[in-house]
């Protein structure tokens, strides 16, 4: 298959990958057996069992066009696969998230004797800078909370949503998967289910608590059409929200809000929150409990990013800057 030319886009991929040569039946077989089996001895969250099955139905369809499968899988055609999707501009922490994978995979594999060797073993996982998240000013946070037209529900809706995941930094897949009776205004807590399905309170904030108060009492009875429905967020058509359609929707808010929709993303508004946070005081400790980190080293990123707008505080302002 011919690559991608060197502008391709995140996009671009995402649809060559869809029309790539689908998995057959007992390749999708096997890779369901090994979720299932995973789920029931990790408990592994639905969102990391979605990834392993693209990455390996991915894998899957690529070897099926050339007469081989996943338990045949040999070290040379890991090799000639990643060089493929290296020729795609697929990034090293996507091929390191596939690599991830298949280790999960052909690991289970040797355990139940399917395999007698790990294909996976000798490759080395490609090597990753220690990227910095991207945080949007103060100032455009204010914009795009600003954005919203809360007038109607749709815009009452998004501006709770959006001012409730700049409060409490959640992930999208947790905003978008709050119960309605997840929600205590009475405390002012969420009670918030992250990965793994670890249970966590967190406050919200008298902004977001009055936002969030104005769209249950003003928006939601209506996009609830009078049916009874356990999410907290719900679309026109009284259904959950995807994390899809949270994406598209923040990118339009980035967008009225004058702001450049490739700098905004879900997953920015919890950078935000945590950076803001900080650069205004905040305990490492304290933030990791509000994010939802199991270990502490994945929080101290952030204090990265106080580090880096400081950086460039003294280089703007200082004479010998």
């Amino acid at each position: 298959m011919k690559p991608l030319p060197r502008n391709s886009t995140a996009t671009d991929r995402r649809l060559r990958a869809a029309s790539a040569p689908p998995a057959p039946a007992s390749e999708l077989a096997l890779i369901g057996e090994f979720l299932e089996r995973l789920w029931a001895e990790q408990g592994s969250a639905k969102l990391t069992l979605d990834s392993y099955r693209r990455d390996l139905e991915g894998l899957a369809g690529w070897l099926h066009e050339r007469g081989s499968g996943l338990l045949g899988l040999e070290p040379r055609d890991l090799h000639e696969y990643l060089a493929e999707r290296n020729a795609n501009r697929y990034a090293p922490r996507s091929n390191a998230r596939l690599l991830s994978s298949l280790r999960v995979f052909y690991a289970q594999q040797v355990r139940r004797g399917a395999i007698a060797l790990d294909p996976t073993a000798a490759l080395a996982s490609p090597k990753l800078g220690r990227s910095l998240p991207k945080a949007l000013s103060e100032s455009q946070i204010e914009a795009l909370l600003g954005a919203p037209d809360v007038g109607t529900p749709l815009g009452l809706r998004d501006r709770a949503m959006v001012e409730l995941m700049y409060a409490t930094g959640l992930r999208v897949s947790e905003l978008v998967g709050l119960p309605a009776l997840a929600v205590n205004l009475r405390q002012g807590v969420l009670r918030v289910s992250g990965k793994g399905d670890k249970e966590r309170l967190v406050p919200m904030g008298e902004e977001a608590q009055h936002w969030l108060e104005r769209y249950l009492a003003q928006a939601r009875p209506q996009l609830a059409q009078g049916k009874s429905r356990t999410a907290l967020f719900l679309g026109r058509r009284s259904e959950a929200l995807s994390r899809q359609q949270f994406w598209s929707l923040v990118k339009a808010l980035a967008l009225r809000a004058g702001i450049d929709p490739g700098r905004v993303s879900p997953h920015g508004l919890r950078h935000s929150f945590a950076t803001h946070l900080l650069n205004h005081g905040a305990d490492l400790r304290a933030l990791q409990m509000l994010l939802g980190h199991s270990s502490l080293s994945t929080t101290q990123i952030y204090t990265l990013v106080a580090n880096e707008g400081l950086k460039r505080l003294h280089s703007a302002h200082h004479p010998r800057g």
